[in-house]
């Protein structure tokens, strides 16, 4: 596994431990909502930091196997194809990006619950791995036939966007997963377009 990969994995993890020996670490590095200091109370309270910090936080160890497993599986091949650095800034930015769509859509929407996962980062890898392995094959847990990746990122997408706007699978973020998508498309479109090629 590449070095920034494993070092994310091993991160993860670790504050998974971290919020089964704490649980209150969740009402500080959680993403609460905008608001959420007045609507609680002064119980809980959006705070910068949670931007990042809520990308390493997990809501059971069934979530958090999941995201591991794609972000070895998408992470380490873009962690090669990119290098270190790039690959590190394009992870921070999608699980930036996906914090601020779901803040963007509680705002709108209302609800005072924390958000938790690498999810958006892990969608942002997807993207780029369907955008530099377009033909290698991919499936879907709902759909057990090997799809080329860039069809596999173009469903999941439609799936979660019919799920968000539908108000389905509840207790799911999947505007913040679109979000992460989102940030990591116009990653790859600056690098393209406007970053210093290597």
């Amino acid at each position: 596994m590449p070095p920034i990969t494993l070092a994310l994995v091993v991160a993860n993890v670790a504050v998974f431990l971290l919020q089964s020996l704490a649980p209150d670490l969740l009402l500080h590095f959680a993403l609460w909502p905008l608001g959420a200091e007045r609507a609680s109370g002064g119980q809980v309270s959006f705070e910068a930091w949670q931007i990042v910090t809520y990308g390493f936080m997990h809501g059971g160890l069934l979530h958090l196997g999941f995201n591991m497993f794609a972000l070895y599986m998408f992470g380490g091949a873009m962690e090669q194809v990119v290098g270190p650095r790039r690959y590190l800034n394009y992870y921070l930015v999608c699980i930036v990006a996906a914090a601020l769509a779901q803040l963007l859509v509680t705002w709108l929407l209302g609800g005072l619950y924390p958000t938790v996962g690498a999810s958006g980062g892990v969608f942002g890898l997807l993207l780029a791995y369907a955008v530099y392995f377009p033909h290698n094959k991919v499936m879907l847990l709902i759909l057990p036939v090997p799809i080329p990746s860039r069809v596999f990122v173009v469903i999941y997408a439609a799936i979660e966007l019919y799920l968000g706007v539908t108000g389905s699978a509840s207790g799911v973020a999947h505007f913040a997963h679109l979000g992460g998508l989102v940030g990591g498309g116009v990653m790859l479109y600056y690098w393209r377009n406007f970053g210093r090629r290597r």
